[in-house]
């Protein structure tokens, strides 16, 4: 659907400073029917190759090819819904009235229009704020206004820049719901988030950004099972004052329960000395590794 060719990007602050690289050379690809999450702490570059993207900026070299599915070089943009970190709505229009100028924009039917609007703010839970100015809106309330102007559109594809900022945990959840919702309809999404457990929720494959860098594009579960880890985690209850060994990686003991972490060479060992000590095991599991884990040892 979209591929991404060698996207270069460098910023001066001044005439006389040396240019600050803040893409180098990214290439992806970005396929049909996809939910990808984009990933990156907050100044790695995601807005700035957004921007370019939407061509409110350029770029310095490379190029971003759009498929003939987007239609012709005029209908790309019609075809492709973004919604900014911050919006700016139009502050003294009201929410139905802001939908109507979006719809008016994008030549879509009254009829459409009323059907579509009654389905995204009902499950955007906007539908009873239609009538209020937008500057009476939230933070959230206004990024669930600004994901239904979009949704009303019908677009092929959609690009998010953190949408869940602002939301309260029910709204995140809501929100990751919805997009899951349109991406099973067919809509290709492009989620760009620095919290990792968001996209770990929702997306299947991930494009990690960092420094202006990709340092992996991929299926999330195979980077999962590539840093899987092969340690253990066994809580037991110390009996008959009983002593853990120090070479074993104690970490806690509260009221004579230890959390130990062992090594997979170890597990036997230490079981064994378990129930030849008669003590009591309370949980033996293996350590879960989340993707934060593994994004940020891959940023180190």
């Amino acid at each position: 659907m979209i591929k991404v060719k060698n996207i270069r990007k460098t910023f001066k602050e001044d005439f006389w400073s040396k240019p600050q690289v803040v893409l180098d050379n990214i290439n992806f690809t970005i396929k049909t029917g996809e939910l990808i999450g984009f990933l990156g702490v907050n100044g790695a570059g995601k807005t700035t190759f957004l921007k370019i993207l939407m061509n409110f900026i350029s770029s310095d070299s490379g190029e971003i090819e759009f498929s003939k599915e987007l239609g012709r070089q005029s209908e790309i943009l019609s075809n492709i819904g973004f919604l900014p970190e911050r919006p700016y709505l139009y502050p003294y229009l009201k929410g139905r009235e802001f939908l109507n100028f979006i719809a008016e924009l994008n030549s879509i039917p009254n009829n459409v229009l009323n059907e579509r609007v009654i389905k995204w703010t009902q499950r955007l839970r906007i539908d009873d704020a239609l009538d209020k100015r937008l500057k009476d809106y939230s933070k959230g309330m206004l990024q669930r206004i600004g994901f239904a102007s979009i949704l009303i559109t019908a677009p092929k594809i959609v690009f998010l820049d953190e949408p869940l900022a602002g939301l309260d945990p029910i709204g995140r959840k809501e929100f990751k719901d919805i997009m899951r919702e349109v991406n099973e309809e067919g809509v290709t999404i492009f989620f760009s988030s620095h919290i990792v457990n968001d996209v770990e929720e929702i997306c299947s494959r991930a494009v990690v950004l960092e420094s202006g860098k990709i340092v992996y594009d991929g299926l999330i579960s195979k980077l999962m099972k590539k840093n899987q880890s092969n340690k253990y985690r066994v809580k037991v209850e110390l009996k008959n004052k009983f002593v853990i060994p120090a070479k074993y990686n104690i970490l806690s003991i509260e009221e004579n329960v230890a959390l130990v972490e062992l090594d997979a060479t170890d597990r036997e060992i230490f079981l064994n000395l378990l129930m030849e000590k008669q003590q009591k095991l309370i949980s033996f599991s293996p350590k879960h590794v989340s993707l934060e884990d593994v994004i940020y040892g891959i940023e180190s």
